[in-house]
Parts: C-alpha cells; sequence; structure tokens
C-alpha cells in the first residue's frame, strides 16, 4: 500500500491533509544532515564557524566555503546543500546593493534578513521551483537605539528553507543543531570579544564532532565581525588562526576532562 504522504510530495504547492508540506520538510531534511554551522553575537560583533567534510584528500584548503561577507557589516553562514547556499548569499549581496542605490545607506540587518526570508518562502509556493535545500544564518552589527545608535550591537538572524527568520543572540543549523544550541546557551555572550566568541565556536564543534570522524576528514572555518577604528569589519580566519584556535578549543577539551 502506498504511504499516507504518497502523491503529496509532488508539488511544493501542494498540502498533504494534515496541513503539511513534503518538500519543504525535505529541505530540511537535507539540511539537518548537512555539515554543522554556528553562529552567535556577542560584545562587540558576530562570530561564526563551521567543520565542512573534505570530500577527497587531494580537494584545495578553502574550498567550498560555507561563510561569505554580505556587505562590510553583515557576514552569512549556510548549512546544507552549498550551491544553494551560494544562490542565497548572490541573493543577499543584490538585495544590499539595491538598498544602497536606493536609499544611500547601508541595509540593516533586520531588514535583509525578512527579504531573503521572503526570497525563499517565494521558493515554497509555485509547483514549478522547488525548496532550497539550504538554512542560511546572517550576522550583522546594527546600531543600538538604546545607546542613541552611538554604539553597534551584534544581531543574528536564522532563516530555514520555508522563509521562517528568527533572530537570536545565537544558533546553529545542521547535524547535532539541538546539542550545538545547548553548548552555545552556556556560553557568556555578553562577556567574550569576537575573537573570543570565535575560540568558543571552535570547541563547540569539536565537542560535537562526530566519533570516529579524524581531523584530515574535515575543515574548520571560521568568520568574525568586529568594530575597528568604529566600522565594522568582516573577516575570514587564515589558516594559522583557525589552527591556533582549535589547538585552544583542544587544550580546554582536555582540561575538562580531566577535572
Amino acid at each position: 500500500m502506498a504511504g499516507l504522504g504518497s502523491g503529496y510530495d509532488l508539488s511544493v504547492s501542494t498540502f498533504s491533509p494534515d496541513g503539511r508540506v513534503f518538500q519543504v520538510e525535505y529541505a530540511a531534511k537535507a539540511v539537518d544532515s548537512a555539515a554543522l554551522c554556528v553562529a552567535a553575537a556577542c560584545k562587540g560583533g558576530v562570530a561564526f564557524a563551521v567543520e565542512k567534510p573534505k570530500v577527497s584528500a587531494m580537494l584545495a584548503q578553502g574550498s567550498n566555503r560555507r561563510i561569505f561577507p554580505v556587505t562590510k557589516d553583515i557576514g552569512m553562514v549556510v548549512a546544507g546543500l552549498v550551491p544553494d547556499g551560494r544562490q542565497l548569499w548572490h541573493r543577499a549581496r543584490a538585495e544590499a546593493r539595491a538598498y544602497l542605490k536606493g536609499y544611500g545607506v547601508s541595509i540593516p540587518i533586520g531588514v535583509l534578513a525578512e527579504r531573503l526570508a521572503l526570497f525563499m518562502h517565494a521558493y515554497s509556493l509555485y509547483w514549478h521551483v522547488r525548496p532550497f535545500g539550504a538554512t542560511c544564518i546572517l550576522g550583522g552589527l546594527q546600531a543600538d537605539p538604546v545607546t542613541g545608535f552611538k554604539e553597534l550591537k551584534g544581531e543574528v538572524y536564522s532563516i530555514d528553507p520555508s522563509g521562517c527568520c528568527s533572530r537570536y543572540w545565537g544558533t546553529a543549523a545542521g547535524q547535532n543543531r539541538p546539542s550545538a544550541k545547548t553548548e552555545l546557551e552556556k556560553l557568556p555572550l555578553s562577556e567574550l570579544d569576537p575573537e573570543g566568541l570565535g575560540d568558543e565556536l571552535a570547541r563547540v564543534l569539536l565537542v560535537l564532532r562526530e566519533e570516529g570522524q579524524s581531523e584530515g576528514k574535515t575543515e574548520i572555518e571560521i568568520g568574525s565581525l568586529s568594530i575597528q577604528g568604529g566600522q565594522a569589519v568582516f573577516g575570514l580566519w587564515d589558516s594559522e588562526r583557525v589552527a591556533a584556535a582549535v589547538t585552544k578549543a583542544k587544550q580546554a577539551i582536555e582540561a575538562m576532562e580531566s577535572d
């Protein structure tokens, strides 16, 4: 006998009898089985990290990036299908350019998140398209109205394949997402700077690394947004800085295990 959902997953515009859209759920499954990525806002910035698989020993370091700059004060990390994530990155950059051209100022991260969410949601409405098999996490620095817009504060938004957009202090997507969120909740985000937070995110990735998974088969990528000279600066960490963060994370894990 055919399954209960048989026929209702042929088109993204079709609801099942119990109100589900199966193709959106399939896209979410693609994200849940992908490499774990994490992002969080901290004192004076945002940090991103992802542990991506190395599909070949011949693969050049830095290939298939998951962390991207959108503007000088907004970055993003994607979990799921890399080509889908890259398409979302190009869309985010196009939205940012259009806003700058139309209004003469950089796009606020909240506005960009809402526009990108609407774009992703549109791909769950029509039969001739499919949902994006990726979740994107946007992080940026925004002027703080509490301080009279004199200071910049970090903000993080997550957009899932359905187009649902939520703001977080810290969040994760991909494999072991619930456990990663639990680890993020333990971090003193208000006390960390972007450099320190990047080190902590590396530790989170190592803590949740799958058992039996060797280091040579994965690569950790870290990026951060910080304030330098009163301006927001986005930067991808080089291999030496990432290696130092991984070494520091391993030492912290060993110290915790020995206690």
